[in-house]
């Protein structure tokens, strides 16, 4: 049985939904501490019992928003899965979550974008540690032979390239989620282990086939 949250949990998870009400009347302007108490029907002094900064109410705002993404990366990566499927099931369940929230409040979600952008240096850490986890999977592919050559950093800078459209908010918004579908990055996820977790692709690597253009 879940524990039951202190008065001041409960009242961060109340005007964070307030926060949400803001964003969709007013789309990604900024909200200062004075807009968010006077939606909230408080005084500022009251707000600060809860966010003793308007730093502190965006990191909880950020929080809140990738809290899913962030349980995904940690069951995954503790689960006993096939790493391939791992891989994939790593990417996948978090962008199953981001297509179902833009189709659910697509504004919304486009109004969040704008201010991830405008505060980015809050958003940085959800970055990083999506690299994180994926840094695990990779080394636990290479536990078992994939990636031969390659350091777990330039694997994980290669993968995330490749699977940009499906990590990437924007994509969906831009190029839709007709195209993007689970089944074509199953299909990626595949062509990761098959090539840069080839023998050869050591050496393509460091001998590519491609003219690179300066």
């Amino acid at each position: 049985m879940a524990r039951p949250q202190t008065d001041i949990e409960a009242g961060r998870a109340e005007l964070l939904e307030v926060v949400d009400d803001l964003i969709r009347k007013r789309g990604a302007v900024d909200i200062s501490m004075s807009d968010l108490a006077a939606a909230a029907g408080m005084s500022p002094s009251n707000l600060y019992r809860f966010f003793d900064s308007k730093e502190a109410l965006l990191e909880a705002v950020a929080e809140r928003f990738f809290d899913e993404k962030v349980r995904i990366m940690v069951e995954v990566t503790e689960s006993d899965l096939p790493v391939r499927e791992k891989m994939y099931e790593y990417f996948a369940r978090r962008f199953v979550v981001m297509v179902e929230k833009y189709e659910a409040e697509p504004d919304l979600l486009k109004s969040y974008l704008e201010i991830g952008q405008q505060y980015f240096e809050v958003v940085r850490g959800y970055v990083d540690l999506g690299d994180h986890y994926l840094a695990l999977i990779v080394a636990e592919a290479m536990e078992q032979g994939y990636f031969t050559g390659l350091s777990i950093d330039e694997t994980v800078s290669l993968i995330n390239q490749m699977v940009h459209c499906y990590t990437n908010p924007e994509s969906i918004i831009y190029i839709g989620t007709n195209k993007l579908r689970v089944e074509k990055l199953a299909l990626i996820v595949d062509a990761i282990f098959n090539g840069l977790g080839s023998q050869a692709s050591a050496k393509l690597t460091k001998e590519p086939h491609i003219k690179i253009v300066s």
